[in-house]
């Protein structure tokens, strides 16, 4: 009889905590529709105010230091963003107001598939179209990632392994791969799967496998750049453009490497991305720097911890990645439950009040320290990841 009370006690736990856990998420995509309405007012006004006559702004991106809505062009990296945030929210809805409004913030992304001057296709093009074509299986969108990886594509470096990340600054870097690049290999897998061409995949390899080589401290944290010799592929630079210094761990950069790997795993199911993705995850979320609240600071070595600004984009990413790589590690209870604490933390302290900065979601972003740019702002990334990761949270482990 003690054992029939006891189990049923046990179940009726597990219920209630599964009931509070959705009860979160719905609460949190409920604040998320509203937060999205107010932005999806607030852009014709910041549209009205645009003054590039030689560009088209087609995104919300951040707020400016005087809390302007800050709108950008279809060649900024983060442009694609909010229209993936769109389709989250049809996603979890079903309602075809934002599946609308996603396809009309997806449709101006098109001609990016053609900008060869950018490694970014994966962020503008994936965010965009790829989940529009999971989605819908629109056949249109199907040939939009097709060209967009062909385009990137182009970009590849044989005689180094990796696709070009940045082409400004070529008075410091000869050919520069930055551990954000990770990211968009996503797009080159998924062609290879549309497609059946094994070139795109090749390419995605070779340059998982030259970053993992390259990219990687002896404790799993990972430099920004690395800079390459463009005839001999040899390594000419360690730099982290974007953190405290050369030798710190920028904390959206070990953000990136966990999300990439853990991505590259489910892709090729080769185990030494599995075991790669763990590591990073070990240095991440033992790092001695780490907070309690698990959003870390900006940079897991700047100077000024704990008087530095966090950065919830980086959270958000992290918790995204946890909650894929939970499905696939032995480790994957340790790894969800964390993911489920970013996202606490997130949703209870870095969240917008309602009707508040301009419609973002998240605050208390970092953009570029160093560069003292977007610092403790609210980022479309940031909404964007979070999102992803309150979706992936609901799904079962594979």
């Amino acid at each position: 009889m003690k054992k029939i009370v006891r189990m049923t006690f046990v179940l009726c736990l597990f219920f209630l905590i599964q009931w509070n856990v959705n009860g979160q998420e719905k609460k949190a995509f409920e604040n998320a529709e509203a937060q999205t309405k107010l932005m999806l007012k607030e852009i014709p006004t910041a549209k009205n105010l645009w003054t590039n006559k030689k560009t088209v702004p087609v995104s919300p991106r951040t707020l400016d230091k005087d809390s302007n809505l800050v709108l950008v062009p279809a060649r900024d990296w983060t442009s694609g963003f909010f229209a993936g945030e769109l389709w989250y929210l049809y996603e979890f809805t079903g309602k075809n107001e934002w599946k609308e409004k996603a396809q009309e913030f997806t449709a101006v992304m098109e001609p990016e598939k053609m900008n060869g001057t950018t490694h970014d296709m994966g962020f503008k093009i994936y965010s965009t179209f790829g989940n529009g074509y999971r989605l819908t299986n629109d056949p249109h969108y199907r040939e939009v990632i097709i060209q967009s990886a062909k385009t990137l594509a182009t970009r590849f470096k044989p005689i180094i392994g990796c696709i070009r990340s940045w082409d400004h600054s070529r008075d410091k870097w000869g050919c520069p791969v930055i551990i954000d690049n990770m990211m968009n290999l996503e797009l080159l897998f998924e062609a290879t799967k549309l497609t059946g061409d094994s070139s795109f995949y090749k390419i995605a390899v070779s340059h998982a496998n030259t970053t993992m080589k390259n990219h990687f401290r002896a404790d799993f944290s990972s430099y920004h750049v690395i800079d390459y010799d463009t005839i001999t592929g040899n390594v000419l630079k360690k730099n982290t453009h974007q953190g405290y210094s050369h030798e710190s761990a920028w904390a959206r950069g070990q953000a990136w490497a966990l999300y990439g790997f853990t991505m590259c795993y489910r892709e090729t199911h080769d185990p030494k991305y599995l075991l790669q993705a763990e590591n990073i995850a070990g240095f991440i979320l033992n790092h001695k720097n780490l907070p309690t609240d698990l959003v870390p600071y900006w940079d897991f070595d700047a100077p000024n911890i704990p008087n530095e600004p966090r950065d919830a984009s980086a959270a958000a990413v992290i918790a995204s990645a946890l909650f894929e790589l939970s499905g696939y590690s032995a480790n994957g209870k340790s790894y969800k439950e964390k993911a489920e604490k970013i996202i606490r933390s997130l949703t209870q302290n870095y969240t917008a009040k309602p009707g508040g900065a301009h419609g973002f979601i998240l605050l208390h972003s970092t953009g570029s320290k160093p560069s003292d740019t977007e610092v403790d702002v609210p980022l479309n990334y940031a909404d964007y990841y979070y999102l992803e990761a309150l979706i992936r949270s609901r799904k079962k482990p594979l």
